[in-house]
């Protein structure tokens, strides 16, 4: 199956909640069926539940903490306890199995199980200190651990994992953010999905169903999330996290769910922050390639680089960044302060992205104003991001050398493109 639809809409925890009702020994139970399948998929915890693919963690974790800190109570617990086991499910030893990556964060794993084992009896006046030691060793283990790619060793794994007997009555395989694999990860997916064991049920969600090969497309039955009202996604935050939009957050700004804006105001760097840094760095780049473009003796400039200069300044006007310098270290500097250093796993893939809906913006801002624009240099920006967010989220290149390399990628080629 391929659930599909905007974030946080409800994909994966579909997939676990299918992943329940498949292995519950009582066909006819409510949905708080006692059985043990049932115990232990509510903890994520049974043996026929695999699950893969790079997310964020770290705000959920600590939407989830907060919530129980704030009512101590079973589900309180429940909650964070899920939270944090979405996390170590990652790195399951199915998947790790001889990948030498897993010594690095094999501490880090045993300290978080071993504090979830004693999580649901603790006092409610131990419960914060406990939270706050379990945010930190997840923060460390996504940080360290997380890639942005799934690895075809991965999938190798999972797939001879399929072909094992279950424990139970059905084993599941959920892959989430699935159209983020490594190129022969994708085709050891489809080897399975050709010839799919009877006894596993397999779940692929995904929040871009075109970038999916059509070929592991068109093995898959189809099911579309649709994105929710913003009446529904305060209704889900209230009942599931016990909680309201905090003030100064909107429950819904440029097309974001209210749940993704909610766990994002966890993250000790909003989208609201990294839009102006993004903007940063787009000024910088517009600048910087036309300086080159002078120096190859170019007279007109391109309107698309042009218009992406001023668009980008202005999301910075209200601001402390100022106007980007020529110097690539200083500007660098700036963004990481700015980023908190882009120490929260996911936020440097989150600048990409916005760096790129800038550029975006202002070529539909461009169009709007000239009419339809020729094809440009997107391409150009598309593979240098892309390329960048690889080598930090798969080859773990620090965010200073990936965006020194960016930068200099990214002038080149569009002076290359614009001369």
């Amino acid at each position: 199956m391929l659930f599909s639809g905007p974030p946080a809409s409800g994909k994966g925890t579909t997939g676990l909640e299918l992943a329940r009702i498949l292995s519950c020994e009582d066909p006819v139970a409510p949905g708080d069926c006692p059985c043990q399948a049932c115990s232990r998929h509510r903890l994520l915890t049974h043996p026929d539940l695999l699950s893969l693919g790079p997310r964020p963690f770290f705000a959920e974790i600590s939407a989830a903490g907060a919530c129980c800190c704030r009512e101590p109570d079973p589900a309180g617990r429940l909650l964070f306890i899920r939270s944090v086991r979405k996390l170590l499910a990652r790195f399951s030893p199915i998947l790790w199995e001889e990948d030498p990556r897993f010594k690095k964060v094999s501490e880090s794993v045993l300290v978080l199980e071993e504090a979830l084992d004693e999580f649901s009896t603790l006092q409610s006046e131990e419960l914060k200190k406990s939270v706050d030691k379990i945010l930190k060793n997840a923060v460390k283990l996504e940080s360290e651990g997380m890639s942005e790619l799934i690895p075809i060793g991965q999938i190798r794994r999972a797939a001879a994992w399929t072909h094992l007997a279950p424990t139970g009555k059905r084993k599941m395989l959920l892959i989430e953010n699935a159209d983020r694999m490594q190129e022969g990860a994708r085709n050891a997916l489809l080897k399975i999905l050709e010839e799919p064991p009877p006894s596993v049920s397999m779940v692929l969600t995904s929040s871009r169903e075109k970038a999916l090969l059509p070929t592991i497309v068109s093995r898959l039955r189809p099911y579309r999330f649709i994105r929710r009202s913003p009446e529904v996604e305060a209704a889900v935050i209230r009942q599931v996290f016990k909680d309201t939009c905090p003030e100064g957050v909107s429950i819904e700004l440029k097309g974001a769910p209210g749940i993704h804006r909610y766990l994002g105001s966890f993250l000790p760097v909003s989208e609201d922050s990294l839009r102006p840094l993004a903007g940063f760095f787009a000024t910088f780049i517009a600048r910087g390639t036309i300086i080159l473009l002078k120096s190859k003796g170019v007279s007109r400039f391109p309107d698309e680089l042009v218009a992406l200069g001023k668009y980008a300044a202005a999301l910075t006007e209200a601001s402390a960044l100022g106007k980007p310098g020529k110097d690539t270290q200083s500007v660098i500097a700036a963004i990481l302060a700015g980023a908190e250093k882009f120490e929260i796993r996911g936020l440097f893939a989150q600048f990409l992205r916005m760096l790129l809906q800038v550029v975006t913006e202002s070529r539909v801002s461009l169009r709007q104003a000239q009419g339809p624009a020729l094809p440009g240099d997107m391409d150009i920006w598309r593979k240098c991001t892309a390329e960048t967010a690889q080598a930090v989220g798969t080859y773990n290149q620090s965010p200073v050398l990936a965006l020194e390399r960016l930068s200099t990628e990214l002038r080149r080629g569009l002076a290359e493109h614009w001369s």
